[in-house]
């Protein structure tokens, strides 16, 4: 791959110049691949939740409630010794990469695991496991729990495991969903819903659409898509979408964003194609309609992922609402072909995506809104990581018109992993890291 890339800031400042492609892959790139570790590694306590829930004996989530069982433990007021206990009892050795501080004045954790547990492990998992088991000993060991309150203290942190293996109802809580709830092979990163991204990333939707990019293109990596010329295709979509590789986002956004339509970004992506000479004017049609032709075919698609980002800011933006993200994924594509007569973003898988993502966010159906939507949604897992970055930006810009909110669903996972660098600026971290 002989590209060169100029990386840009999501306010349009260059922060490195002729990036060599392979460097923002998640094989080579160092930021990458720390956030693919503390990924696993890291997962919230809520401390204040598992006192709450042992006051009142309201464990394992929905209206179960055990009377006579409650337990009077002051387990936010003793969050430094627990930290130390769960910290003790996670270390495989003095000194290594253990982590566990106190936030919110007592009433989350913050825990990574060493990674020396995650490399003596099949699966991600243990980073959910092993926090949530170091917890319900150290509650044990500060509180001196007896044999018959134990099992409260373990519902208290577990929820309902081991009756179902989602944990419902417990006060752990990871990025990553269980390995059951996977559609297929290598969709573990792709499982993070965008509200949870936007809430993370702290409402950037530059930053969110960039760590939604980040997880999906290393999806694809782990599914096999990412082989031979399909590398550099999807390398490509990452960083001009994703990353706003030579402010392509940040300019489109700009120049549309006062007075644009989705019409009018599609005018500013055909254009700057034309004039990077990309695509070319071919065929010329009788009635005057123009076929035109790709020079690049895999940077063309990363024009158009970057155009249906810019978009989707231009047309959710000005809405202040995240339900026109799934008609912008469809008519910015359908628009870009017709006026081109090439194939939109991700080869109409984008489009594709979108027509029944439209059905089951706020259709007929109405399932949900799309901040609970992931990569692997069986409506939203169609697209090869170009549709998830454009919710995760589109929720990042919703002014609460959702049903679910981030606030709502992801408090706890924003305010945990909002601390950490490479999660909430993953633009700045990928750059610095190249």
């Amino acid at each position: 791959m002989s590209d060169k890339i100029d990386l840009y800031s999501d306010r349009g400042v260059l922060l490195k110049s002729d990036v060599d492609l392979s460097a923002v892959s998640p094989l080579k790139n160092a930021a990458m691949q720390r956030l693919i570790s503390l990924t696993k590694r890291t997962v919230a306590v809520n401390l204040a939740g598992i006192e709450g829930a042992l006051k009142t004996g309201k464990v394992a989530g929905g209206r179960r409630q055990i009377k006579g069982r409650e337990l009077n433990y002051d387990v936010v007021a003793n969050a430094g010794a627990l930290a130390d206990k769960i910290k003790a009892l996670l270390q495989v050795a003095p000194g290594d990469d253990t982590n566990v501080k106190v936030l919110a004045g007592g009433k989350q954790l913050l825990v990574q695991i060493p990674t020396a547990r995650v490399n003596a492990a099949s699966e991600f998992v243990v980073g959910l496991t092993g926090a949530a088991a170091a917890t319900t000993e150290a509650l044990v060991q500060q509180f001196k729990v007896g044999i018959v309150e134990a099992p409260m203290v373990h519902a208290s942190v577990w929820g309902e495991y081991p009756q179902t293996v989602g944990m419902s109802g417990g006060n752990v809580a990871s990025v990553l969903n269980i390995p059951q709830n996977d559609e297929g092979l290598g969709f573990a990163l792709r499982n993070v819903m965008a509200n949870h991204l936007a809430a993370i990333t702290k409402r950037n939707a530059m930053n969110a659409a960039a760590l939604a990019s980040i997880y999906e293109q290393i999806g694809e990596f782990e599914m096999g898509n990412a082989f031979g010329i399909f590398e550099r295709h999807q390398l490509l979509g990452m960083a001009y979408q994703g990353l706003n590789a030579n402010n392509m986002v940040y300019n489109c956004v700009k120049a549309n964003g006062k007075t644009g339509t989705i019409g009018t970004v599609v005018q500013s992506t055909v254009a700057a194609a034309l004039e990077d000479k990309v695509i070319k004017a071919g065929k010329k049609l009788p009635s005057g309609y123009v076929l035109y032709e790709a020079n690049d075919v895999s940077k063309w698609n990363a024009y158009c992922a970057a155009g249906v980002l810019a978009a989707t800011m231009v047309n959710c933006g000005s809405l202040r609402g995240a339900q026109a993200v799934s008609s912008t994924l469809l008519y910015f594509n359908d628009i870009i072909e017709k006026e081109t007569a090439l194939p939109g973003c991700d080869f109409g898988r984008v489009m594709g995506t979108a027509v029944g993502f439209s059905f089951f966010s706020h259709s007929i159906y109405g399932g949900g809104g799309p901040g609970v939507f992931n990569g692997n949604h069986v409506v939203t897992r169609h697209s090869r990581g170009f549709a998830i970055p454009c919710v995760a930006a589109a929720v990042a810009l919703d002014a609460g018109t959702q049903m679910f909110t981030p606030e709502m669903t992801s408090g706890l996972v924003g305010a945990i992993y909002g601390e950490i660098k490479e999660f909430r600026e993953p633009i700045v971290s990928v750059a610095e890291a190249v």
